[in-house]
């Protein structure tokens, strides 16, 4: 199966300052991709630039096969949804629908009108009128109703209140379901993807740092608590992601595939954010931790 994603050294480069660098990265098709990072940690970069809307300083980008943005098939089969999930303010929901239909040669007007008639969109209601939760809902389904193999989403529900942001997710996971799809989506609400997401990427100060099924990570990954103690004590087999220490006791967020046969330590599960915390803290980032197994 052709992977989603392949970037290879992708980097891209505004004056002296990389927005992303040295990112080597395969995504599998048919996965629901979280894309996790501080600001400007370059999470708006990569889907940029596999949306096609940027170009490469350095490295090699292929979407599906193709290089992004190279001609109406490749465009049409990515949809990408923006931060802020932007509408015409002065257009309607109807003249939305209408655009999406002149714009791409896919689009299924039968999903489009039938996901508005499911929501509660009065057709006539200008974008301006609609709240920022059906604002998110119209641009979600323009994004659909295109049918794009690949869907990109940048923190789509950043300005949505809860109750938006469930409704929204609730209607993503619907049409993950009905659809065969492939969801890229960069969010900073990390409890949110932890209930949506298979995959997860991070990145910190432009670069990949990890990558890798959820469970493969949230199983190879662990919390140490113990005595204070010297991190040359913790197994080879035990990398050290990164460690916080009291006068007393230490904490340790280690990788590791065997399990560690050292009763002072006690052993503990992480959520994904403890997962995610631990890789956005620890600098700089060691290219040792890349290649995850899939």
């Amino acid at each position: 199966m052709t992977a989603a994603l392949e970037a290879d050294g992708l980097g891209l480069r505004y004056g002296r300052s990389w927005a992303l660098a040295d990112c080597t990265l395969e995504i599998p098709a048919g996965r629901v991709v979280g894309l996790v990072g501080a600001n400007g940690a370059g999470k708006t970069t990569l889907l940029s630039l596999a949306s096609g809307q940027l170009t490469p300083s350095a490295g090699s980008i292929s979407v599906l096969g193709g290089r992004p943005g190279s001609g109406r098939v490749q465009l049409a089969k990515v949809g990408f949804v923006a931060q802020g999930t932007p509408t015409y303010a002065g257009l309607s929901v109807r003249d939305h629908l209408r655009l999406g239909a002149k714009l791409n040669p896919a689009w299924d007007d039968a999903l489009a009108q039938a996901r508005i008639r499911r929501l509660g969109l009065d057709p006539r209601r200008r974008a301006r009128q609609l709240s920022g939760g059906q604002r998110a809902q119209l641009a979600l389904t323009l994004g659909l109703a295109k049918r794009p193999e690949l869907l990109l989403l940048d923190e789509p529900v950043a300005a949505l209140d809860p109750v938006a942001r469930r409704e929204f997710f609730g209607s993503l996971m619907e049409a993950m379901a009905e659809n065969d799809l492939t969801v890229m989506l960069s969010s900073h609400l990390v409890a949110d993807l932890e209930r949506l997401c298979d995959y997860l990427v991070v990145l910190a100060e432009s670069r990949v740092v990890l990558a890798g099924s959820v469970d493969e990570l949230l199983a190879t990954h662990h919390r140490l608590t113990g005595a204070r103690r010297e991190g040359s004590r913790i197994p080879r087999s035990h990398k050290v992601i990164c460690a916080s220490h009291t006068e007393r006791h230490s904490t340790l967020i280690v990788r590791a595939r065997e399990p560690l046969l050292d009763p002072t330590w006690t052993v503990s599960r992480l959520t994904l954010e403890d997962l995610v915390i631990a890789y956005m803290v620890a600098a700089p980032p060691d290219r040792t931790l890349l290649g995850v197994a899939q």
